[in-house]
């Protein structure tokens, strides 16, 4: 049903999104977000211009990667030439969503085919913040009738994503696969790798999407795309569907994800200003701190760590490159820059995994039908969980003491499904961790981290089978709740990232193993990579900062990333 009527929904779109990408469009596509929000406001630009030149190249996004769910664009028409008020901090943007949030009219599948035919009767509280994000405060939905239909912002597409939402690849059998715009044999990341595919290729600029272990940060890496993960109580998560209702040991959060860094900021800036605690119980009333962005700004000599390596997968030669480029042009505009050693990752992996799964999978295999695919990755964690104690403990005892793995075996032995009483154990464990961070990071007076996002640039499709534990890097940051961004660095060159003749993959732990399978510089040449910096709980404003001064020195050392060129 999905992808019928999704071709049926395309092929009916009027002519203006076909044919070639023309110099208006292209004025429109190269143009920020805040300026075209100007140019709305002053009505140099219509709403609807802006709407069918980045339809044109999201129905060509999508003719490439498979990167779209819902279509939204021919209610889009009437929303931007009707009903788009012009005072508001997104007036006439068009913003695309992650498939799981709720828009009136709309299914909301996440990749299940037991959740389509079934329309949401309203739009979610997400989207309700986005299209009130064009009006005058005093008409703002809230305090008008609940049926109004007074918009801002523009939502016009929905987003595909992996059944189950846990995994860095994006297929299901209602939508299909959707693939890297970079390299079609390669996944766009996921869960959120729709909004990757379509904003890299260049068919949008702002997105939401969701993150529990990685979703929007894997995707603007394996994509070449900005996103910022914040953290818990700062972005709104109301009106939406999930594969976990319920599950809070390691909360999924919404975030922002966008084709440019001055977007993401623009864009951030944008939402928090709207004071969605309004909205939204779940938002801390915290609004925008423009001191603790300019402090960021403004300090002339930061403290940066640098962490190498999560002790479980070592950044393979590409991603330990890019990493590199960063702190030496940082380290040449005078920052102090240092290797930092903290609480160990690989305990946070530990903690992490067995809080996420403690139901035993359970509840995201609920809502699959008999005979509905698969993701590899999610059916590898069922098939360790289903696994009978007695053989799941002799596996444990060959993997540690005959292959002296102790990596693979730590985590085997604490993947079970876990009752109230041990989940509260484990809760308790997670708190004593998040606090050792803390004092870490106190003691070290650091300003923000640099890590790899990944260890890996993206992998082939199917590669979650082997590599879905291979997720450290942005899976300790959901467990502490800290505040990070992804940002763009270069791109694979089968040159300089080769393995070195040295490597051999036998001496590797069972999670490196799968991750470095399929490791291969010729194979991924062009994929995009980036690297990940890191502030503490709540510090969105200053993360978007460094995020800034850390591109700026890039640039001025002549490495920015050149975005995918839209075609």
């Amino acid at each position: 049903m999905g992808k019928l009527e999704r071709s049926a929904r395309i092929a009916n779109l009027p002519p203006e999104y076909r044919g070639p990408v023309s110099q208006q469009d292209r004025q429109i596509l190269e143009a920020p977000i805040e300026e075209l929000v100007q140019n709305v406001q002053k009505q140099l630009v219509k709403p609807i211009d802006i709407l069918r030149s980045y339809g044109k190249v999201a129905v060509k996004a999508h003719e490439k990667t498979n990167c779209l769910t819902e279509v939204m664009l021919s209610e889009a028409e009437q929303w931007a030439s009707t009903d788009v008020n012009l005072k508001g901090p997104l007036a006439g943007i068009p913003i695309s969503l992650k498939d799981s949030i709720a828009v009136r009219g709309f299914d909301v599948s996440v990749g299940y085919s037991s959740n389509t035919g079934k329309p949401y009767a309203q739009d979610g509280t997400l989207v309700r913040i986005l299209k009130d994000a064009g009006q005058d405060p005093l008409r703002m939905t809230t305090r008008s009738p609940a049926n109004s239909i007074i918009l801002g912002a523009v939502p016009y597409v929905k987003t595909n994503l992996p059944i189950s939402l846990l995994s860095f690849e994006s297929t299901n059998d209602v939508w299909g696969r959707c693939t890297n715009p970079h390299n079609t044999k390669y996944s766009p990341g996921g869960s959120t790798g729709g909004e990757g595919a379509l904003l890299a290729f260049g068919g949008g600029r702002i997105g939401i999407g969701s993150d529990v272990a990685g979703s929007v940060r894997a995707p603007a890496h394996f994509s070449g795309i900005y996103s910022l993960r914040c953290s818990t109580g700062r972005w709104p998560k109301m009106g939406m569907n999930t594969s976990m209702p319920g599950q809070e040991g390691i909360p999924s959060v919404f975030s922002p994800m966008t084709r440019t860094l001055p977007d993401l900021v623009y864009f951030s800036r944008s939402v928090l200003s709207m004071q969605p605690w309004t909205y939204d119980h779940s938002v801390h009333p915290i609004p925008w701190q423009t001191d603790e962005e300019q402090d960021a700004k403004e300090k002339k000599r930061l403290r940066i760590g640098v962490l190498r390596t999560d002790g479980v997968v070592d950044p393979s030669p590409a991603c330990a490159r890019a990493l590199e480029q960063v702190v030496s042009a940082l380290r040449s505009e005078g920052h102090d820059i240092m290797d930092v050693q903290p609480p160990s990752p690989y305990e946070a992996l530990k903690i992490a995994s067995a809080l996420l799964n403690s139901d035993g999978c359970k509840t995201f295999r609920s809502f699959y039908r008999t005979g509905e695919w698969d993701d590899p990755g999610a059916a590898q964690m069922r098939l360790y969980m289903r696994i009978p104690r007695p053989i799941k403990y002799l596996y444990y005892l060959w993997v540690k003491y005959v292959r002296r793995d102790d990596i693979w075996a730590g985590l085997l032995e604490n993947f079970q499904e876990r009752s109230a009483f041990q989940q509260w154990k484990l809760v308790a464990k997670r708190e004593t961790y998040k606090a050792k961070w803390h004092a870490w990071w106190q003691e070290a007076k650091l300003d923000f981290m640099l890590t790899p996002p990944n260890a890996t640039p993206a992998l082939p499709h199917g590669a979650m089978k082997d590599a879905v534990s291979s997720c450290g890097y942005t899976f300790l940051f959901n467990l502490l709740d800290y505040s990070c961004g992804i940002l763009p660095v270069t791109h694979v060159d089968r040159a300089l990232d080769r393995l070195p003749t040295t490597f051999w993959s036998w001496d590797l732990n069972g999670v490196a193993k799968g991750a470095y399978k399929y490791y291969d510089a010729d194979q991924m040449h062009g994929l995009p990579v980036a690297v990940q910096v890191v502030g503490q709980r709540l510090q969105e404003e200053r993360v978007l900062a460094f995020m800034q001064r850390t591109e700026a020195a890039l640039e001025k050392h002549g490495r920015k990333y050149e975005l995918l060129e839209i075609q």
